[in-house]
């Protein structure tokens, strides 16, 4: 964390292609219904960040927010069935309002509903991918949401922030802004703390970040601070720079797109993420946990080395060859990673040098390595 430097947002204007995150207590009123004042100012900036040559990707949350008043819920049900019922009805409202406010705007829109899931899938994310860059090319400013009507365990706490971030790393953004009921990211909470500092700028990101985080928010949305800095380890890590900033500030996109010091901005990592470690660094798929002792996790995070079964003190979850495994020294995430080996396997090898693993597996081991560094993932 450092103190406000404007100079250095100057970078932002300069970018081309920006997804903006737009969540339900933004676009609600406490009653549910929806704030048509926002939404117009919100369609407004994002018209005209279009016209300065800008390529805009919206994602929305809100349409369980807007349909369960709809169908006559005083409350966001918590039956299922019902939630899926009030999103079926509440995206077609959604979408009206947006197509409305966007075409008196002068601008086309196409929408897109999708999971989670749906990233972690290689055929499914290169067709995501195409249809997203061919609407950006067509001059269309695509409108995502998650499909909430019928995909039963995607609707949970945060996943439209996490989904933004996905939707940032799947269509190659420069810059993901999720604008919010809150200011930013706070060294605590500002609802207990009076005194709490608002973090202008996380150039590092570290995983010590996420203890300043807190719960959900509001009875409307599904979201808190604790899932947006799980959606800004998913951009840095994919080198897309993000902002949180307060959704009803004045401007608030131009003020960001023109460098100004608006809420906390989170700087990406100089990589370019290969389309083999996507399932790592979303984090959709981890199946299970392979526990190291120091001297492993030292040659992982300050040497870049492989993880060798000789480091290895343990295992957890139900995990096969092929899969994405987190990699724990302690209480403490140091590195994600597609796996050799299934965790039978690694339960017969842990412990063990390289000379040694045919004689435990009984035949001649695929691998040296049980996760290779190049399909390693570092949780700095």
């Amino acid at each position: 964390m450092s103190s406000p430097d404007s100079s250095c947002r100057s970078v932002i204007s300069s970018m081309k292609r920006i997804v903006v995150k737009v969540g339900t207590s933004s676009l609600t009123y406490d009653n549910g219904k929806m704030n048509l004042r926002f939404m117009d100012h919100l369609v407004r900036q994002l018209s005209d960040l279009k016209n300065r040559g800008f390529q805009v990707i919206l994602v929305t949350s809100g349409a369980i927010g807007i349909g369960f008043p709809e169908l006559g819920f005083k409350e966001k049900p918590t039956y299922l069935p019902y939630k899926q019922a009030s999103a079926a009805v509440g995206q077609g409202l959604l979408m009206n309002i947006y197509e409305h406010l966007f075409r008196e705007y002068g601008h086309v829109v196409g929408q897109l509903l999708f999971t989670k899931g749906d990233a972690v899938n290689s055929k499914r994310y290169l067709h995501m991918h195409g249809t997203l860059l061919s609407l950006l090319e067509l001059g269309a400013i695509p409108i995502i949401n998650e499909n909430d009507a019928v995909t039963a365990d995607e609707i949970k706490i945060g996943d439209n922030d996490t989904l933004s971030a996905i939707v940032a790393s799947i269509a190659e953004a420069d810059l993901l802004i999720i604008l919010s009921d809150i200011e930013g990211l706070y060294d605590s909470d500002p609802r207990k703390n009076k005194n709490a500092r608002l973090i202008h700028q996380v150039p590092v990101f570290s995983r010590d970040i996420f203890r300043m985080a807190g719960g959900a928010g509001s009875s409307q949305g599904t979201g808190g601070m604790y899932t947006k800095i799980q959606a800004a380890e998913i951009c840095v890590h994919s080198g897309i720079d993000m902002v949180i900033a307060k959704s009803t500030l004045p401007e608030v996109l131009e003020r960001i797109m023109d460098g100004e010091d608006v809420g906390t901005w989170f700087k990406g990592e100089n990589v370019h993420p290969q389309l083999k470690k996507r399932d790592i660094i979303i984090g959709t798929a981890v199946k299970g946990k392979i526990f190291v002792d120091e001297g492993c996790r030292s040659a992982i995070l300050n040497k870049g080395s492989s993880l060798l079964p000789v480091g290895i003190l343990g295992t957890e979850g139900n995990f096969a060859e092929g899969d994405t495994v987190a990699v724990f020294c302690g209480s403490d995430e140091v590195a994600r990673g597609i796996t050799h080996y299934s965790r039978g396997d690694i339960d017969l090898i842990k412990g063990l040098h390289t000379e040694q693993l045919k004689g435990a597996l009984g035949a001649e081991p695929p691998y040296d390595t049980v996760i290779h560094r190049d399909n390693l993932l570092v949780m700095k």
